[in-house]
């Protein structure tokens, strides 16, 4: 299994970003995705996750109303709409794979390898 993340970058604050992840060696289908996010200061933190069909997102209450999780079953790919980006969104995002959508991050056995986002004030 690997999930490839790409799209990250700096940009100004206000701006916005859209991270991918693609997902290769499983049934994408069958599995919920989630956004996570880690600074050298800071744990590996939830932002955002949805179930397998799309039908359910969830989100952090510091990116609710910001950022969108959205995926393509046909491209097995995952996206995180990232706008009214703020300084303190700046770090490793990191795209995960599993059978439910859930904020607790030891419950994703695969992970992408991150993609760095940096917002400038």
């Amino acid at each position: 299994v690997q999930l490839q993340a790409s799209g990250g970058g700096l940009v100004q604050a206000g701006g916005s970003l859209r991270l991918s992840c693609h997902a290769s060696g499983l049934e994408f289908s069958d599995y919920a995705l989630g956004w996570f996010r880690q600074t050298l200061r800071t744990e590996r933190e939830f932002v955002a996750a949805i179930t397998w069909s799309g039908a359910s997102t969830y989100y952090a209450e510091t990116v609710k109303g910001r950022f969108t999780v959205s995926r393509d079953n046909a491209k097995n790919t995952v996206y995180l709409q990232m706008d009214s980006l703020k300084p303190e969104d700046t770090a490793v995002y990191y795209c995960a794979a599993d059978r439910l959508a859930v904020e607790d991050s030891t419950m994703y056995n695969y992970w992408g390898q991150g993609t760095q986002v940096t917002v400038s004030s």
